[in-house]
């Protein structure tokens, strides 16, 4: 039986994500991102499914920083479509609530249904988590929003269902552990995750996205971080269309490490059915 870790609680998004990913598996939760990548890269479990960004609320931040330090490989991806409902106590119904808490995003995601309903929005770690205090305290004016498998869970009832502002909300994850696994090149469509530093030069970014212009090279994702609190030295984060065995590619990251003080590929995966998905 594998041992999958996520951040959260029983009920959050990433244990749904988990559950379909590997089914009739070992769960794993942790109190945060690094903490899950720390138990992958010491052995403690097989694999972690981290959400590194979503449609509506953009990129989850924290992740990219820990992606370059934890040694981890990512070997796939997945796609989640995140449906909230808002969760009470038995007997609440939805006039008599007056705070709705959950994750940051979460509840910026259900801005539109908070506001048309009075609901003050409450801010905590976890949207699984808050379903916790709401069935302890047993308060009929608080609710929290969360997952269908957090009110089972949690014995909580559904007030609301798929509350979200857009009804294409999804959320991607990206499933890491220790060991590099390359699918073959079968034809079909791959991401390559790379994680560079290029050279404090002029043009230093611009030859390096050439390499990927001249090699027919789609770049999928171009995201920079301030490295170690300098604000002359940046560290970038790509996502490719293409396998790293092919020539195209090689050309490309030969560019790429003359302009690069330092470079890491961090992945090659298949790229998920979703992303032929046509969404409205």
């Amino acid at each position: 039986m594998l041992k999958i870790a996520y951040q959260g609680v029983p009920g959050a998004y990433s244990h749904i994500a988990c559950k379909q990913l590997f089914p009739e598996q070992e769960y794993v939760p942790c109190e945060t991102f690094e903490i899950a990548m720390e138990m992958v890269e010491n052995g403690s479990v097989d694999k972690a499914v981290i959400p590194v960004e979503n449609s509506n609320a953009g990129r989850v931040t924290d992740v990219h920083f820990l992606l370059p330090k934890s040694g981890l490989h990512i070997v796939a991806e997945h796609f989640l479509r995140i449906e909230h409902q808002l969760l009470a106590v038995h007997g609440a119904k939805l006039a008599d609530i007056t705070t709705a808490a959950s994750h940051p995003q979460a509840l910026a995601q259900c801005s539109d249904f908070l506001k048309a309903h009075n609901i003050k929005p409450v801010s905590r770690i976890d949207t699984a988590k808050s379903c916790e205090k709401i069935a302890l305290e047993q308060d009929k004016t608080k609710a929290a929003i969360a997952s269908k498998l957090a009110a089972e869970i949690y014995d909580l009832d559904i007030l609301a269902s798929n509350i979200e502002n857009a009804d294409n909300n999804t959320t991607r994850f990206l499933i890491m552990q220790r060991k590099e696994e390359i699918p073959q090149d079968d034809g079909g469509k791959f991401i390559t995750s790379i994680m560079f530093v290029t050279k404090h030069i002029p043009a230093a970014l611009y030859k390096v996205l050439g390499g990927f212009a001249t090699n027919g090279i789609n770049l999928l994702k171009l995201e920079s971080y301030l490295l170690n609190g300098k604000f002359f030295s940046a560290q970038f984060y790509v996502e490719v269309e293409h396998h790293i065995s092919s020539k195209q590619l090689q050309y490309a990251l030969e560019e790429l490490k003359f302009f690069s003080e330092d470079y890491r590929i961090l992945g090659c995966y298949k790229a998920h059915p979703y992303r032929d998905k046509k969404v409205a």
